[in-house]
């Protein structure tokens, strides 16, 4: 569950007494001016986490003490931020208050568009007509989305899944199922897959070669009235 900017202030307000308050002076008029057109820009920054608080981290920004949450410090769930201490991680301003002395830094957005990025250029280098044993990930109505190796995912649409009509995909599939797929297309970011692509169709009629006779050479007219045979002038 996201914390709401109530939650952040109080685990701030928790966090000052126990690092103590800040002070204003005109370095630091300038750092909140600073962080505040950051804010703005959205530009990211690095800074060295110093200490280690109730709920998260707390940073230096040009002389003002920031504070990080733990909810904005990974994508994944951490447990234990002590870590993080005494490293340097790349953030974003996610709120400047001079007024309430509260400077509040994200990493969040910055890794979330990282793995964006990341997941893109791994789709790009995907093709159709490219085979993966992948694991059934979740199951619905309409199709089921299958993990692919390499963090990626993509879904099976249910007239995908067998040559046989089925009303639902649970009838042929069950969550945590290892299958092959074939990639039949990749469009605006999504993997269209196929597994009956790789079955045969049992419903497929078999087309049995014609023996094509052909006649004796000498049955082939190639004079010229044979030719001519039939014209009438």
């Amino acid at each position: 569950m996201e914390e709401t900017m109530k939650d952040y202030e109080k685990m701030l307000e928790e966090s000052y007494s126990l690092m103590g308050d800040g002070v204003h002076d005109t370095d630091a008029l300038l750092a909140w001016r600073k962080a505040k057109e950051l804010k703005e820009s959205q530009e990211n920054i690095t800074v060295t986490v110093t200490g280690i608080v109730k709920g998260g981290v707390v940073a230096d920004f040009e002389g003002i003490r920031a504070f990080i949450p733990v909810s904005k410090l990974s994508l994944d769930r951490i447990d234990d931020c002590n870590p993080f201490l005494g490293k340097e991680i790349e953030v974003r301003v996610f709120e400047a208050n001079m007024d309430e002395d509260k400077l509040i830094l994200s990493a969040k957005e910055i890794l979330k568009e990282e793995r964006e990025q990341g997941r893109k250029k791994k789709i790009s280098d995907i093709k159709p007509g490219q085979v993966f044993h992948g694991t059934v990930a979740t199951i619905k109505d309409y199709g089921a989305f299958v993990d692919l190796p390499d963090g990626l995912s993509g879904l099976v649409h249910i007239s995908q899944i067998s040559h046989e009509r089925i009303k639902h995909p649970g009838v042929a599939l069950k969550e945590g199922q290892e299958i092959d797929v074939k990639v039949i297309e990749v469009k605006d970011g999504k993997i269209s897959l196929s597994i009956k692509a790789l079955l045969e169709d049992p419903n497929a009629e078999e087309v049995e070669d014609e023996e094509v006779i052909l006649p004796e050479s000498e049955e082939i007219g190639t004079s010229l009235g044979d030719l001519l045979k039939g014209i009438k002038l």
